[in-house]
């Protein structure tokens, strides 16, 4: 029997409640099919780990976490006490960076049953695929402040594009395309104003395509593609686009689909000699922690995500077919997606769903 080490990091707020949620489910799952093993490790890295030990993770907290096969977290931040930068460099960017997981993969699809903010937009019309560079552009790092403190201080945050850097996640993009049968790529852009680093990222992306003469092509700048995400989101199968312009996007497209609480994220190296890293999409929302109104939905689909990249494809559908059963029945779903039940609930009948199924073949 196959195992897997699972290294989990609940980290803050709801993310301690739908980390729970998600194991539960990992767990009903693996009873069910018997085929695999997944071994829990959890660790209480988080902003209430920071204020005692006055740093996100231990010092070797990466060399820890190398023995994983993957990683699965909940949320990070509580900025009424840590400063959000502070927690966002002092744990997801590390590993991140570390262990060079360059794509982040975030499915944008409306689920049966629920209904998005788009008047007239169905399940048919919202179902496309955000690419993430998720290792350096906006987030690089690199910068620096002089004159602190007087009238005349200065601040410097440069983006960072390499060759390498850019052509891989847009080949990524493209590969993905071709395996899912999709169409289209599109590049998110800001050439017109960015005459530097986002020419070379049109450059770039143009000459990644000419690869794939099958598979169409557009650049679109962002402001368009916002209002394009919110009038024509049909138009899209799978977009691409640097880190920060990704990062606000999708989250635009976890309100399409009716709710932050439903898309997942998957931090993932191809190559896979590194543990992936699996999350809801979602902040930490340290104001409603522990009341059973957070949607464990993106935890539980990021479970998916994080199976499929083991191996486990067969699995991974099968926790989307009990998420897809679910919302499309309707009966028990958060409030923020217009029922009445508990986080803890939709994750019951998730795990319900699991074990009356028939397994997929």
């Amino acid at each position: 029997m196959k195992t897997y080490a699972i290294a989990a990091i609940p980290g803050d707020g709801i993310g301690q409640d739908v980390i729970q949620v998600g194991m539960k489910v990992l767990e009903a799952l693996q009873e069910v099919r018997g085929d695999f093993r997944i071994d829990f490790e959890s660790f209480p890295w988080s902003c209430a780990y920071y204020l005692e030990h006055g740093r996100m993770m231990p010092e070797d907290g990466l060399t820890t976490l190398e023995s994983f096969d993957a990683i699965y977290l909940g949320a990070v931040g509580f900025p009424k006490l840590v400063p959000d930068h502070v927690s966002l460099w002092g744990l997801l960017l590390p590993i991140r960076k570390t262990f060079d997981l360059y794509v982040n993969l975030r499915p944008c699809r409306l689920l049966p049953g629920t209904k998005g903010i788009l008047r007239g937009k169905g399940v048919e019309d919202i179902d496309f695929v955000c690419v993430r560079e998720n290792t350096e552009g906006e987030y690089s790092g690199v910068g620096g402040r002089v004159h602190i403190g007087t009238p005349h201080e200065v601040a410097i945050q440069s983006i960072v594009f390499t060759r390498t850097g850019v052509e891989r996640i847009m080949r990524y993009a493209f590969d993905l395309a071709r395996r899912l049968g999709r169409r289209k790529v599109t590049s998110v852009t800001k050439s017109n104003a960015m005459q530097h680093n986002m020419v070379f990222w049109d450059e770039v992306f143009a000459q990644v395509a000419g690869d794939y003469p099958e598979i169409a092509h557009e650049g679109v700048h962002v402001d368009a593609m916002a209002a394009r995400m919110v009038r024509n989101p049909e138009t899209l199968d799978v977009v691409v686009a640097s880190n920060l312009f990704a990062d606000i996007l999708t989250d635009l497209a976890g309100a399409l689909q009716g709710s932050l609480g439903v898309p997942p994220s998957a931090n993932v190296n191809p190559i896979r000699d590194v543990p992936g890293f699996f999350e809801p999409v979602h902040g930490s929302a340290p104001d409603i922690a522990g009341q059973g109104i957070a949607n464990p939905i993106g935890a539980v689909w990021a479970a998916s995500m994080m199976l499929d990249h083991l191996g486990e494809a067969e699995a991974a559908r099968q926790i989307m077919a009990a998420i897809e059963a679910l919302t499309a029945d309707g009966g028990v779903l958060t409030p923020d997606l217009g029922g009445q039940a508990t986080t803890w609930e939709v994750g019951d009948a998730i795990c319900e769903r699991l074990r009356v199924a028939a397994p997929i073949s």
